[in-house]
């Protein structure tokens, strides 16, 4: 009796030490963002969904800078945009990646709006033919419901230091002073935007204005316009910084992600990697729930092409 009941603890004891090992599994791969140190290889830095130049990314795209082991990077972006601030961000730190060592930008199904000015900040540009980018533009948006408030007899008082103060206030209709205003905030934003465009591109600034009227192209466009430098993938970005900057050939490709505090459900529901999400079929709806979450919490102005919202 004694020795069954041994064998028993002891098969329990095993279940759980192979749980345990699997939890520590997931926690080495969910954490990332860890250099290779001695293994010289290209670091393949992912730019997905909305773009707010978060501090973790930021201190990603440093890490990479500053690794030795790192000899180049590829930035592969799948993003419709994001903040105007946040895409700033992301363009100033890959700038100075990029006068520490070569960058290329592959985009994937859409690098539009913040998801070009990433792909502006790199050496060399490459798209898929089908790829959806441009969008060059700056928009600032908000909900108006004073007719609302009126059928249902709600009205909003303010006390404030001066006429534009807090303004555009979704409670009222725009005034023509306020609306102007803003307009100029827009058009300053816009104004950089291009300049980026001009600059990056070698476009003089006519010719970027008729360019950046708020459309998207396709990689085939993109590349007849002079937006981008290749139709092509990964395996063409590899290619041009072995030919064009001397990177030595067949080194890894090494995917850089950011770190990530350990979470045991992460592998069974992220949005992005979550097996159990996968296997539904709900991978594009969460996605798409998670980005229109984060979307309606963001304030000011946006560089972001998103019909789907």
């Amino acid at each position: 009796f004694e020795t069954a009941r041994l064998k028993k603890s002891r098969r329990w004891w095993r279940i759980a030490a192979v749980i345990l090992g699997l939890f520590a599994l997931a926690a080495a791969l969910a954490t990332g963002g860890s250099d290779p140190q001695g293994v010289n290889h290209v670091a393949r830095l992912r730019i997905d969904g909305l773009i707010t130049g978060d501090e973790k990314t930021i201190t990603l795209i440093r890490d990479i800078a500053e690794s030795k082991s790192a000899k180049a990077a590829i930035v592969r972006i799948d993003s419709p945009g994001g903040t105007t601030v946040g895409s700033e961000a992301i363009f100033e730190e890959l700038r100075k990646l990029a006068k520490e060592k070569p960058v290329v930008a592959v985009m994937d199904t859409v690098a539009a709006s913040g998801g070009y000015i990433t792909a502006l900040a790199a050496d060399h540009i490459i798209a898929r033919g089908n790829t959806i980018t441009g969008s060059i533009g700056v928009i600032f948006s908000f909900p108006e419901v004073s007719k609302l408030l009126d059928t249902l007899g709600v009205r909003m008082e303010e006390i404030k230091s001066g006429e534009l103060k807090a303004e555009p206030n979704g409670f009222k209709p725009v005034s023509p002073k306020v609306r102007a205003v803003s307009e100029m905030m827009v058009q300053d934003s816009f104004d950089w935007f291009l300049g980026l465009v001009a600059d990056r591109r070698k476009i003089d600034m006519a010719r970027a204005r008729i360019l950046g009227d708020g459309r998207v192209y396709t990689g085939r466009q993109a590349l007849k316009e002079g937006l981008i430098d290749q139709l092509g993938s990964e395996d063409e970005a590899v290619a041009w910084l072995e030919k064009e900057k001397n990177i030595e050939k067949d080194l890894k490709v090494i995917t850089w992600k950011p770190f990530e505090p350990f979470n045991p459900l992460a592998p069974f529901v992220n949005a992005s990697d979550g097996w159990l999400i996968r296997a539904l079929g709900l991978q594009p709806a969460t996605a798409a729930l998670q980005n229109a979450a984060e979307i309606s919490t963001k304030r000011g102005l946006l560089v972001l092409w998103h019909p789907d919202f």
